[in-house]
């Protein structure tokens, strides 16, 4: 790891929120994309009910 000097806390902070940012998008992407799989499987259902 690079001396980081005076800045080494700024710098190794703003890599731990983009970290925690990128997890929290990634799982908020994943638990839509769960909802809208569902909502489509159901639509789907429905219209071979009724097809």
């Amino acid at each position: 790891m690079p001396d980081l000097g005076k800045y080494a806390e700024t710098v190794l902070s703003a890599y731990a929120v983009s970290i925690v940012l990128l997890v929290v998008l990634v799982a908020l992407s994943l638990r839509r994309s769960r909802k809208v799989k569902d909502q489509l499987e159901a639509v789907e259902k429905k219209v071979r009910k009724h097809g």
